[in-house]
């Protein structure tokens, strides 16, 4: 499997200090539909681009914005591109997606977009998350590689650290920083366990007056949801630098030995 690491201007020359394989999160649709860019250093050639939704206005003219970010792959020779779009879906959305993966297919750069537009954009990749706070992470691979192939599934992989209140009838936790968990984890210093259904860690306490669960990611449990896809066919996955600075050598470094081992059994 390829990871790549996902990383804005600001973080670019550490994230680079892991992998040659960087994802620009420097791109996003503004609020009259056109493609607003941050700063990247001139120099920055190859990798993805990362083209975000937040703040996006409607997409009135689908062409012209796929002309903006053609030209933008262009000009920085960027091999493909991920739409890290959050918003729901809207036809606008939908109908740019579906017209930017019929450019990027006829040049042979891959297009991912979010799992919820993967069936309606059958030239693109699916970005599947692996932060699952419930059911089973195996039959959710599994589900996903009969449902789009494996071929065209890359991992999104999600730092999970989120608390949830007991008993929790919605099933929708709270998000917690690395600061705030670390924290728990000191001040508590409770008992943690393995989850191999959800393939993440986790804990119970008392906090506020009630009973807790929080469930989190660890570079054990990354590396772990890693090795699933991998053995289902599963050709890329992706992380953030900002939500996994501090796991980074030993992610990176098992790549490397895996890659490493590989290379001896072949010899």
């Amino acid at each position: 499997m390829q990871l790549y690491l996902t990383a804005g201007p600001e973080d670019l020359p550490q994230a680079a200090r892991y992998t040659r394989r960087l994802t620009h999160a420097a791109y996003r649709v503004g609020p009259e539909g056109r493609l607003l860019r941050r700063d990247l250093p001139h120099q920055v050639r190859g990798g993805l681009m990362v083209l975000e939704d937040r703040d996006c206005g409607p997409i009135r003219d689908r062409d012209a914005l796929c002309r903006e970010v053609w030209r933008q792959c262009v000009s920085r020779g960027f091999l493909g591109a991920a739409a890290d779009f959050e918003q729901p879906v809207s036809e606008d959305r939908l109908a740019f997606l579906q017209a930017l993966s019929a450019v990027f297919s006829r040049s042979g750069r891959p297009l991912y977009v979010p799992e919820a537009y993967g069936p309606q954009v059958p030239l693109a990749r699916v970005l599947l998350c692996t932060a699952l706070s419930g059911g089973f992470f195996q039959q959710r691979l599994e589900e996903a590689v009969r449902r789009f192939g494996s071929g065209r599934l890359a991992l999104d992989l999600q730092r999970l650290r989120m608390d949830f209140p007991l008993p929790c009838p919605s099933g929708e936790g709270v998000p917690l920083s690395g600061e705030a968990l670390n924290a728990l984890l000191e001040e508590r210093r409770p008992p943690v366990f393995y989850s191999a259904d959800l393939c993440a860690r986790y804990f119970t306490c008392l906090r506020e007056g009630g009973s807790h669960l929080v469930l989190f990611d660890d570079a054990g449990t990354l590396s772990r949801k890693i090795q699933a896809g991998r053995r289902l066919g599963i050709p890329a996955g992706f992380l953030l630098y900002q939500e996994t600075e501090d796991l980074l050598p030993q992610l990176f470094g098992r790549q490397e030995a895996g890659r490493d081992q590989s290379r001896a059994s072949m010899s």
